[in-house]
């Protein structure tokens, strides 16, 4: 029996807990993926604290500790500013709160570009300080090298095209890719090259679909769309895109429950019970023995 940190719930507290791994592997991803068809497809979806991760962790296959956390947690106007100590930390997070997904977490912005041993340094120390299986990193041919290099020193890479994130000073922005032949053909030429170079896995991001639906078979690892197609090998969503914590979410995004005025009309309720008294009552304080 091998042991995991799982989170208790009755003192929400991190406590040490026996439990038989049942974690899947990047070898068991690489695998649903048999002669270009993937019969059951991968569910990603991100998480950024250890709570989120036991909440998500049974019905996913990947959790991916994304540097969208930036936005999302730290208020920031892009990935730019995200820092590898804030990585490290989230992933580390995650890795406690679940036992069943594959943890990849993402290489932040200037952490991996200028060469392949620095993009080594970076990712070994990101998973020694996580425990996170894998990272993810954007670029296509550029990056193929990189990608190759670590996978040759033991580093599961997952890749990233289409719309990169990182990339959005030269893009201009984030609107969808694809649109004119030659950045189609980029794209495509992008995929194979991080699937040749041992990338495990590819998100492709903000592509129209037929190219989505090209690069899926195209490649021999799985696709993982987001804004792509439902044809990909699997999906992802940023969390609290889908769950409708933000009133502005991408057009990809489905928003499948309204988690921002839950919040908003519970609050209301704390606010007006704290002013009129009636919280705590009897049940929330400590009276004496009798």
């Amino acid at each position: 029996m091998s042991t995991t940190f799982q989170l208790d719930t009755s003192t929400s507290r991190a406590n040490p807990t026996p439990q038989v791994m049942k974690r899947l592997t990047v070898p068991k991803i690489r695998q649903r993926k048999k002669d270009g068809v993937t019969e059951d497809p991968l569910v990603m979806l991100t998480a950024y604290t250890a709570r989120q991760a036991q909440l998500l962790d049974t019905h996913c296959d990947l959790l991916l500790v994304g540097d969208s956390l930036g936005q999302v947690i730290y208020g920031l106007p892009s990935t730019i500013p995200v820092t590898m100590e804030m990585m490290a930390n989230h992933a580390a997070a995650v890795v406690r709160g679940s036992y069943h997904s594959v943890v990849v977490v993402d290489m932040p912005f200037g952490s991996y570009e200028s060469s392949p041993q620095q993009a080594f340094e970076s990712a070994a120390s990101l998973l020694k300080l996580s425990g996170a299986a894998a990272v993810k990193l954007e670029g296509g041919v550029a990056m193929a090298e990189t990608v190759a290099f670590l996978n040759q020193r033991g580093i599961p890479v997952m890749g990233h095209v289409g719309l990169t994130p990182q990339a959005v000073n030269v893009l201009g922005g984030y609107a969808a890719r694809g649109r004119s032949d030659t950045e189609a053909a980029k794209i495509l030429d992008d995929a194979k090259a991080l699937d040749e170079a041992g990338a495990f896995a590819l998100v492709i991001e903000g592509v129209l679909e037929s190219i989505a639906i090209d690069v899926t078979k195209a490649v021999s690892c799985p696709t993982i769309g987001i804004g792509a197609s439902a044809q990909c090998d699997g999906q992802v969503l940023v969390t609290e895109d889908m769950l409708g914590m933000f009133e502005r979410v991408p057009r990809f995004v489905k928003r499948y429950a309204d988690i921002a005025s839950i919040i908003e009309k519970t609050v209301v309720s704390y606010a007006q019970e704290v002013r009129n008294r009636s919280f705590p009552g009897e049940e929330q304080t400590y009276q004496p023995k009798a």
